[in-house]
């Protein structure tokens, strides 16, 4: 009888019975691909709970896990610790200590496995002031316990049955994980996800997504200590997919380059450095090479799905994509059909361009509370035309979307969470008859399409009493070459203004092509023909807008905003608060001159 996924250590038994990779998971380690089979993936995850049995865990004990890069030993401690009764917490390795103090304190986990020596020396400087039993490494590190050790306990399956009861014991609505938000404000929260929100969630997003059951090979890069990439990696297992972890998002095309992968997950912001990096090397083309190019990408601006643009863009497009878009293809592997994006808002431009290229981009929306997919866009499933440029598609099976008469998004379904660990007050907030109150704004067209048109947290009044909406300004200010990141400000000030992070890899390039002599990004920033430039692209985002909407006065910033700056949370959403502390002076000088 095959396995009926209820619990989310059901996906690799059903992979097991369905499809038995020989390659499930694989990971590079020193230079060299080494992969386990589906079957070895239960044998190691059956070892390591039975390794935490005779440690004495219990059902109901957190346990965190905290890697720089995802990897295969992330995925067997994952199932490993859920079949016990147990639960993860999953922790971003780029948060400070104190925070990592804070999310296992608050948690109560008591084993943590961390990866590497980076991570192990920000724990160690907290480990005093928490509950933590025990620490496990899965990099080889002298005179700290490996996780080896766990599995090696566990080769003794004399206790295995003591497993297998713990296993029938979980039932779907039992808690399953424990996932801290990265917050672009306060503390985080606990999101308690359950076995059931996020199998829903992977069950009903697996119609959406072409894959081809059992033959794809799949690329993971983003945190999968996030809800997104968690939930893809448990729908890869379900899809047959063999699943790479690439190095790092450094060597990303280096990797894809190695493993051909026919699928990927990524958030716009590195959708849009891929794109910055392309069209960077068109720049430095010349002649009919460089005509032929630029030529391709104002074609791929103009792209409509399914034929709407008419056979002569058609033809042309085939011209566009044999000449120059098939090199596109082949720096990701030359096998990409599909890419996903989430976490964020995905530019237009980024989605028209990718879908000419043959590489579409399959725009969804969710939040870690809703675990995650609400809607998302797809080809063509059963003659459904479900692809429109400019929403995030349309909801899921099993899932219900209302817009409340404020515009808010309202979210009822088997994947909206449990509620927030150890905060009544906080759930209460969101959680109201059935719904989820999301936060964002957003309206359904005729079609069933989903938009977001802002978010209420984010939206400000300025002196004047008007409503500004900064993501939708943000979003067409970032079509320039010549910004990278941008944050727009004004709350309770008299107008709305900006500050922006130029893009110094284009402008450097643009620089020097126009004979402009700079040593530093402190040079660039203050030359008249970059802030003229920026001012222009200001300038014509601003036709797009009401007058009271308008930036008035933007200040530009010499470094380049980072997760490890602070800038940014790990899924590389401002951090809009610490943004505005970091740049006070700048912020000042606009409001204050």
């Amino acid at each position: 009888m095959p396995t009926e996924i209820k619990r989310l250590f059901d996906f690799p038994y059903h992979q097991l019975e369905t499809y038995n990779l020989k390659k499930a998971l694989s990971t590079k380690y020193d230079g060299k691909w080494e992969s386990i089979s589906t079957q070895e993936y239960i044998n190691q995850s059956n070892q390591l709970s039975r390794g935490l049995l005779k440690l004495g865990v219990q059902p109901n004990d957190k346990i965190a896990i905290i890697s720089t890069n995802n990897r295969t030993e992330w995925n067997i401690c994952d199932i490993g610790v859920l079949q016990t009764g147990a639960q993860t917490v999953p922790i971003y390795p780029t948060i400070c200590k104190e925070d990592y103090e804070y999310v296992i304190n608050h948690s109560e986990a008591i084993f943590c496995f961390v990866s590497d020596v980076e991570v192990l020396d920000k724990l160690n400087q907290i480990k005093d002031k928490t509950q933590l039993k025990g620490v496990f490494t899965f990099n080889d590190i002298k005179g700290e316990k490996s996780w080896k050790e766990l599995l090696e306990a566990g080769k003794d399956d004399s206790n295995q049955n003591e497993v297998e009861a713990r296993m029938k014991a979980v039932k779907e609505d039992d808690l399953a994980t424990l996932i801290y938000t990265s917050g672009t404000t306060g503390k985080p929260k606990g999101v308690m996800l359950s076995h059931k929100n996020i199998v829903s969630n992977v069950l009903a997003s697996e119609k959406k997504v072409p894959l081809e059951f059992g033959k794809d090979k799949a690329l993971s890069f983003l945190p999968v200590c996030h809800i997104f990439e968690r939930m893809i990696l448990y729908l890869y297992q379900f899809c047959g997919a063999e699943i790479y972890f690439a190095e790092s998002i450094d060597k990303l095309s280096e990797n894809a380059q190695e493993i051909k992968p026919d699928v990927m997950t990524a958030v716009p912001r590195l959708y849009e450095k891929i794109y910055d990096k392309i069209i960077l090397k068109g720049e430095d083309l010349s002649g009919i090479k460089k005509k032929l190019f630029f030529w391709a990408v104002n074609l791929g601006l103009e792209y409509k799905p399914y034929g709407a643009n008419g056979w002569w863009y058609e033809k042309q497009l085939s011209l566009a994509r044999k000449l120059i878009f098939s090199k596109w293809q082949a720096a990701l592997g030359g096998n990409l059909k599909l890419m996903v994006s989430g976490s964020a808002a995905l530019q237009p431009r980024l989605t028209r361009i990718f879908a000419a290229a043959g590489m579409p981009i399959m725009e969804g929306y969710g939040l870690t509370e809703t675990s995650p997919v609400v809607s998302v866009n797809f080809i063509n499933v059963d003659g459904v035309k479900g692809f429109r440029v400019g929403t995030v598609g349309k909801v899921i099976d099993g899932v219900e979307v209302k817009i409340a008469e404020t515009g808010e998004i309202l979210v009822k379904g088997p994947n909206v969470m449990l509620g927030y660990y150890k905060d009544p007050v906080k759930t209460a907030e969101v959680l109201k008859d059935g719904y989820f109150y999301s936060g964002d704004k957003g309206e359904i067209d005729k079609d069933g399409f989903l938009k977001i048109t802002g978010r209420t947290k984010e939206m400000f009044k300025t002196s004047g009493g008007k409503y500004v909406i900064p993501p939708l300004l943000e979003g067409e200010l970032k079509q320039s070459l010549f910004i990278e990141q941008i944050m727009v400000v004004g709350e309770n000030e008299k107008m709305p203004a900006a500050i922006i992070q130029p893009n110094f890899d284009y402008l450097k390039d643009w620089a020097n092509d126009n004979k402009i002599s700079f040593t530093s990004n402190e040079d660039l920033i203050k030359n008249e023909k970059v802030i003229a430039k920026i001012q222009q692209a200001v300038d014509d985002c601003n036709i797009h807008f009401g007058k009271w909407e308008r930036i008035k006065r933007f200040e530009l910033t010499p470094d380049e905003w980072s997760i490890d700056g602070g800038h940014l949370t790990p899924t590389m959403k401002m951090k809009r608060a610490v943004i505005v502390q970091i740049y006070k002076d700048l912020y000042e000088k606009i409001y204050r001159p």
